[in-house]
């Protein structure tokens, strides 16, 4: 993400949605591969509240990291101290009411159909080891109608909707204004404390 390149050395921190997926061990593996990955129910959203809590109380936390091979939760997690500035990232995280009550600033990013097709394609065969068969058949029939019944019904709760993703540079300076912005208060509250 492009807003991570510019504040890599800052306070800055991302918290991914997709880290979030359930534990599936208990289920055989023939049962996991049907798992719909773009469902809500598909993620254990409560832990990522829990979790983005605990940062937002300036805690630390243990990130799960989930292995898409074998479609279940890793047993290693990445610590994650807190950060002035959380990026919270995920197509469904406007979905959940108790996110968005969490977010200072909501934004949607619309991407076309066919886009976003391209870039699951170069995804999933370069990172999950899919054919383009399986991505293109997944697609069709789970993601692009998964998108419509549950994504693109949240672009209501942005504060800001944003064409063309991480190519729309304007939108990605007012976002980097505003982080610069929140970090500058930040470090101002650090010199009047001390």
């Amino acid at each position: 993400m492009k807003l991570m390149e510019i504040f890599a050395d800052l306070s800055v921190m991302m918290l991914q949605h997709d880290f979030y997926y359930k534990d599936q061990s208990h289920l055989p593996f023939e049962e996991r591969l049907k798992t719909n990955y773009d469902h809500p129910l598909a993620f254990d959203t409560d832990l990522f509240v829990a979790d983005l809590n605990r940062l937002l109380a300036g805690e630390a936390i243990d990130k799960p990291v989930y292995d898409f091979a074998n479609h279940t939760r890793s047993s290693e997690v990445i610590h994650q101290e807190s950060k002035d500035v959380i990026i919270v990232e995920g197509i469904l995280i406007l979905e959940d009411p108790r996110l968005r009550d969490l977010m200072d600033i909501k934004v949607y990013v619309d991407t076309d159909d066919d886009i976003r097709l391209a870039r699951r394609i170069l995804r999933d065969i370069k990172e999950r080891g899919r054919s383009v068969e399986s991505v293109i058949n997944q697609y069709v029939d789970v993601v692009k109608p998964m998108h419509h019944q549950f994504i693109e019904p949240t672009k209501r709760y942005a504060d800001i909707i944003v064409p063309e993703g991480g190519y729309n540079q304007v939108a990605i300076d007012l976002l980097a204004t505003k982080i610069h912005s929140i970090l500058q208060g930040k470090a101002l509250e650090a010199k009047q404390e001390a």
